[in-house]
């Protein structure tokens, strides 16, 4: 992955599948585990953009956008 300093945050909106999510809720829900008062402490919304971010570095998110044919409108 890039150097942190040649990253930025941007908040967007996606879509993603409702089963998605509801994947990352009980898996960081599970990793975390509870408190002292059976409560889950995961900031699960982070856990989203996480992975969401996880998976473009991965899938070489840099790459694709920058080949015009991968752009809406661009006749693919």
């Amino acid at each position: 992955m890039a150097d942190s300093k040649d990253r930025l945050e941007v908040h967007v909106n996606v879509n993603i599948p409702a089963s998605a999510l509801t994947a990352i809720v009980e898996n960081a829900k599970q990793i975390a585990g509870t408190d002292a008062s059976a409560k889950y402490r995961v900031d699960t919304a982070a856990m989203v953009g996480e992975m969401i971010s996880r998976f473009l570095a991965q899938k070489d998110f840099e790459e694709y956008v920058k080949d015009i044919n991968n752009f809406p409108g661009a006749g693919v």
